[in-house]
């Protein structure tokens, strides 16, 4: 709350925020007051991590630039580093300022990556960040930094697709509206992971995920015994009204 002093003087805007953090977490129908912290998933909390944080990014930027190039997402960070004692010194300084703001490292989540080539990498917002093989001509190979979808993003891509197209209620649609709608959840997921030429080949796999549930939809809309037979009439109009990820 001092920190959100210095930048917000409306002591009605103070008020509601603090309301807010003292308003409690409800877990299996049963209220627990909370004593700190900010509500898991809530609005606010990307916002109140970014306020909060800023402490950290300025230390680091003062003091310890030298050892390595710091990046934040609200409360999600790497630290990238040349040599390994850079990293395991960053991982020591990282430590001391959070025990100065009361927080803690989430020790699973936490790990000390080498991405010298494609051994290894690590999941950043929703990507995978590894070192590919390049073969050039002759047999040499160059290790490149790119980018995919992690597996957990390609999980909730598929959950969410099936999610929209698996409610019975929907099979009163035209499968033509049902891709209408569809769409609109495919171009958002095109606009934030279509971010390397090397991510094509993950979204290649749900665009053939997407028509395989368009497929069982058409099927199970026509009663037809095998669910999961080719397109047909209307389902392989659909396919080409569809927003391809991997295009």
């Amino acid at each position: 709350m001092k920190l959100l002093e210095q930048r917000i003087s409306d002591r009605r805007v103070l008020k509601l925020i603090r309301k807010w953090l003292k308003a409690g977490i409800m877990e299996e129908g049963k209220l627990r007051n909370s004593i700190t912290g900010t509500p898991q998933g809530g609005v606010i909390s990307p916002l109140l991590a970014n306020i909060y944080l800023n402490t950290m990014d300025t230390l680091w930027e003062k003091k310890f630039s030298h050892l390595g190039k710091l990046i934040r997402y609200a409360d999600d960070f790497v630290i990238i580093c040349k040599r390994k004692q850079e990293a395991l010194e960053s991982a020591q300084v990282i430590k001391a300022i959070m025990n100065k703001l009361d927080l803690t490292i989430h020790k699973e989540k936490s790990r000390l990556v080498n991405i010298w080539d494609d051994k290894d990498g690590f999941d950043f917002l929703g990507l995978h960040h590894r070192k590919f093989p390049i073969r050039k001509k002759g047999g040499r190979t160059f290790y490149i930094m790119n980018h995919v979808p992690s597996k957990k993003a390609m999980k909730k891509m598929r959950t969410k697709i099936k999610e929209y197209t698996e409610p019975r209620h929907k099979l009163f649609m035209d499968i033509r509206d049902l891709v209408k709608g569809l769409n609109r959840r495919l171009q958002g997921f095109k606009n934030y992971y279509q971010l390397s030429p090397m991510g094509k080949k993950w979204l290649n796999r749900i665009d053939w995920y997407v028509l395989t549930r368009l497929n069982l939809f058409n099927n199970k809309k026509r009663n037809r015994r095998n669910k999961h037979a080719k397109f047909q009439d209307t389902a392989e109009e659909a396919k080409y009204l569809l927003v391809k990820l991997a295009s």
